[in-house]
């Protein structure tokens, strides 16, 4: 499907952490979980708001994706939104 991204990356401790992050009516619904945890971590943008190194892990790899014409451009825009939205003091 095209509104779904995975990933995995390290952690500074060096635990590996699955990102999965869908796109749902215009929104990015992030889940994490590191190796060593049994259940995943939601984030659902509206009450828990993502870390800003997993948006900008999403849009590197909505980056990459959008060169070889795997998701709109929208969606990158939307990204950076979102990310412009997370670094914003309430």
């Amino acid at each position: 499907m095209r509104g779904n991204h995975e990933w995995k990356v390290r952690d500074e401790d060096g635990v590996k952490r699955e990102l999965r992050v869908i796109k749902e009516a215009s929104l990015f619904r992030f889940q994490t979980k590191r190796s060593d945890e049994e259940r995943w971590t939601y984030y659902d943008n509206k009450k828990t708001k993502p870390p800003a190194a997993d948006v900008e892990s999403l849009i590197e790899v909505l980056e990459r994706k959008y060169q070889r014409k795997r998701t709109p451009y929208s969606d990158l825009v939307l990204a950076r939104k979102m990310l412009a939205h997370v670094l914003s003091p309430k």
